[in-house]
């Protein structure tokens, strides 16, 4: 067995000659979205800094600090004084020498995880001391951090795990658009790169390798190969209060796999959490609750007509559906700590909602009759998304925004291209100008 190459989802320049670098061109350190009327901060100094992937965990257990990359190094910002004037910004791990990779924020103590030449390591963001935890490639750590999670493609040595019967997969051009093509009516070109783009996910369904998890010890060392299955294994992420329990995805074409599953860190309680219940129905983009208790996803019933937020209760299975809007999609989802306020970071017109009008920032408050308002944050429309089509006067593909809901609640984090390159942003959930802000849109029932 080999260990499996980890992408990981951010990938920074280690050849910055100084820590602090202006930001390209004069650009506002903030403004107050005329669409809006909330109040949008950025929170980086360097162009292609990045917040992290929007299922990893940003902020100390405290919620006073969040951490994030760029192309010197690792920084935290002091979330207590965020807004009240230049954003407090503390250098943790020099990255201008060696490629340094973020990775999450512990739940349990003032560590931040991040890797570097091969090796795992942890910083404290109070002492700015990093200490390397083990060698070898990782995709996160445990609650208490005593585990670290990677991945190994090979047999069973248990012989447990067969190869599935061949499936039969049809052309994505037809499986996604055959009501159209059956009426002459043309494809849009929107609609042709997203066949395109599912005809190249469709292929991990159609030859999938035998992964299992690869479990460290991070006390003792000692290693654990175990939870081997024929899929294209992705989206892997500790929960976060139950140190052995590990959500993941079964990628490929969402509306022909079943793709949220956990696993315990012995191999055993490998379970389905969501199983699709009708033709073409996706759920995805998956992600923990705070608590521990839900697992939150993309559903769509079908793909592309019907949208909800979702989540699953991890004990009882019960599931919770808070019905959305087309255009209050988005690429992610996340949640505030005690599930109240939902955000998403929008899309453009490729991807799966189609949405003319969805290329925004919006929140979600939960109300008592178990529905959602919406509030659209930042207008996102100078945003180039991750397309791979160029799109809006910028060359090639984007950049997802990855949004994430401080633990005060008053802030919503996202990366953006809207100023050119990369930053890291943070727009205020209060209004900064009441008199520009609409009144919460509640579902109309329009599909």
């Amino acid at each position: 067995m080999r260990p499996l190459p980890w992408l990981f989802f951010l990938s920074l320049c280690a050849t910055a000659q100084a820590a602090t670098p202006a930001a390209a061109g004069d650009n506002p350190r903030e403004w107050i979205d005329p669409d809006t009327g909330h109040r949008v901060i950025r929170i980086s100094d360097e162009d292609n800094s990045q917040s992290l992937y929007f299922h990893y965990n940003s902020y100390t257990p405290e919620g006073d600090k969040m951490i994030f990359g760029a192309p010197s190094g690792i920084w935290s910002v002091d979330l207590k004084t965020l807004g009240q004037g230049t954003p407090k910004l503390e250098w943790l791990v020099d990255g201008r020498n060696a490629r340094v990779n973020p990775l999450m924020a512990a739940y349990k103590s003032r560590d931040f995880y991040y890797t570097s030449n091969g090796a795992l390591y942890a910083v404290n963001v109070d002492t700015k001391a990093s200490r390397q935890l083990m060698t070898g490639t990782v995709w996160g750590v445990n609650c208490d951090g005593t585990i670290a999670g990677g991945m190994l493609v090979g047999e069973d040595p248990t012989g447990h795990a067969q190869p599935p019967p061949p499936p039969n997969i049809q052309p994505q051009r037809q499986r996604m658009f055959g009501d159209k093509i059956a009426q002459g009516i043309p494809l849009t070109p929107d609609e042709e790169f997203a066949a395109a783009k599912e005809d190249g996910l469709s292929a991990r369904l159609a030859r999938p390798s035998s992964t299992g998890f690869l479990f460290t010890d991070l006390k003792t060392g000692t290693q654990t190969w175990t939870g081997f299955q024929y899929a294209s294994i992705d989206h892997q992420q500790f929960s976060p209060t139950d140190p052995h329990l590990v959500l993941y995805a079964h990628e490929g074409t969402w509306h022909e796999v079943d793709r949220i599953w956990t696993v315990r860190t012995d191999g055993s309680a490998q379970r389905l959490m969501y199983k699709r219940q009708m033709d073409m129905e996706i759920g995805g983009h998956e992600f923990w609750s705070y608590d521990g208790k839900t697992i939150w996803f993309d559903l769509q019933t079908p793909r592309s007509k019907d949208f909800w937020i979702a989540g699953v209760n991890v004990d009882s299975g019960k599931l919770t559906k808070y019905h959305i809007e087309r255009d209050w999609w988005g690429v992610h989802f996340n949640v505030s700590r005690d599930n109240t306020l939902f955000a998403s970071d929008g899309g453009d017109p490729t991807q799966v909602a189609f949405s003319p009008n969805g290329a925004w920032i919006n929140l979600f408050r939960v109300q008592p009759d178990g529905s959602v308002t919406r509030e659209k944050l930042v207008n996102m429309s100078k945003h180039n998304y991750v397309t791979g089509q160029t799109r809006l006067g910028v060359q090639g593909g984007g950049i997802e925004p990855n949004v994430s809901i401080t633990p005060d609640k008053k802030w919503v984090v996202f990366r953006s291209n809207i100023q050119g390159p990369v930053q890291v942003y943070a727009v205020e959930i209060a209004p900064a100008d009441p008199a520009k802000v609409s009144q919460p849109e509640k579902f109309s029932g329009v599909k």
